[in-house]
């Protein structure tokens, strides 16, 4: 176990491709630093469906000046998990696995980081921990079987089986359609009237003339009152009915722990937003700062990749700044070269 030994500059808690960002912002500056990860490297991008396309272009995914080139327009999340473990390879960011964080204590300039393996101290502290790690619930009887998961990767497992699927938005209609063209029998049960308008374009069309057709079945208006071992009960209109079942994806979005920032005396107002400085991302905690999606609270919608990493420069300057040091002009990445899948 590590006890606490001179401070880092900033500690990174979630490793990311925003945590990562920020890490490497720290060390481009001149900055000691440490990321630490409750999991895998980049472990949400690990968890994604296995053949995910990402919406966006390469371009904007690219953190540190580091190209980013793929097979095709879009990168698929293979080419992701390669391309962002490279670049913290490249740029010898120090990075520590597997180890939890458990408490934050002290202040602005030194706080002690107490971790499953020992105790860290920190000038600054950085929460990019995302929030795919805490699944909005549906709060019914029978959530907790085995068979019920809200984490979708493969649909191989579920060839001939009766599988549904809670939610209606981009997780939930390309698990619909992945498990369809491989073999289950797709049932969709979504609380509106009709599919997210965040549907990606390509899917959108997709899933509707699948419905259309009857190839999946879908229930609109339509919520989870239980689930059994063999059968789910769907409620619509104070109505409730029984359907054949074997697996449950409740693909109902996620959320940051609250409760991990509340206890670590960063306010969260009543309507779940993270009180912190837009310009700075320093939180009401001085020197405890958030980047990425968890800055966003219950508006996950609206942080992504693309602008979280950019999060990484506000937060670094602002370090600089209350050291009195100018950020130094953005460096070339050492030995630039095109990360590819496959390299």
């Amino acid at each position: 176990m590590e006890t606490a030994a001179a401070p880092v500059d900033v500690l990174v808690v979630g490793a990311g491709p925003v945590g990562l960002a920020c890490a490497l912002e720290a060390s481009r500056q001149g900055l000691s630093h440490v990321v630490v990860e409750r999991g895998a490297l980049l472990g949400t991008l690990v968890r994604w469906p296995t053949h995910t396309v990402f919406f966006s272009t390469p371009e904007l995914l690219e953190i540190g000046g580091h190209p980013f080139v793929t097979a095709s327009g879009k990168p698929t999340r293979r080419e992701g998990l390669a391309y962002y473990r490279k670049v913290a390879e490249r740029e010898g960011l120090e990075i520590r696995l597997h180890e939890s964080v458990l408490s934050v204590t002290g202040s602005e300039g030194l706080f002690r980081v107490t971790t499953t393996k020992g105790v860290r101290a920190a000038r600054a502290v950085v929460l990019a921990t995302g929030f795919f790690d805490t699944p909005n619930l549906l709060d019914v009887p029978g959530e907790d079987l085995p068979k019920v998961s809200h984490y979708y990767t493969e649909p191989f497992a579920h060839a001939k089986t009766d599988v549904l699927v809670v939610g209606g938005k981009n997780s939930a209609v390309e698990a619909a359609l992945d498990l369809y063209r491989n073999g289950a029998r797709v049932t969709m049960a979504v609380r509106k009237a009709e599919f997210g308008a965040s549907v990606k374009y390509w899917l959108k069309p997709d899933i509707e003339n699948r419905v259309k057709e009857g190839s999946i079945r879908a229930h609109f208006d339509t919520r989870v009152a239980g689930i059994e071992e063999d059968r789910v009960v769907l409620e619509t209109s104070g109505r409730t009915f029984a359907i054949p079942n074997d697996f449950v994806f409740a693909l109902t979005g996620y959320r940051p722990d609250f409760s991990f920032l509340r206890a670590l005396g960063i306010a969260v107002t009543d309507d779940l937003h993270v009180v912190h400085d837009a310009g700075t991302m320093e939180t009401n905690v001085p020197g405890l700062y958030v980047a990425g999606v968890v800055a966003a609270g219950i508006d996950i919608g609206k942080l992504f990749i693309e602008n979280g990493r950019l999060h990484a420069v506000a937060i670094v300057k602002h370090l600089l700044a209350r050291r009195g040091t100018a950020p130094a002009a953005p460096l070339a990445a050492p030995e630039i070269r095109r990360f590819q899948d496959g390299d």
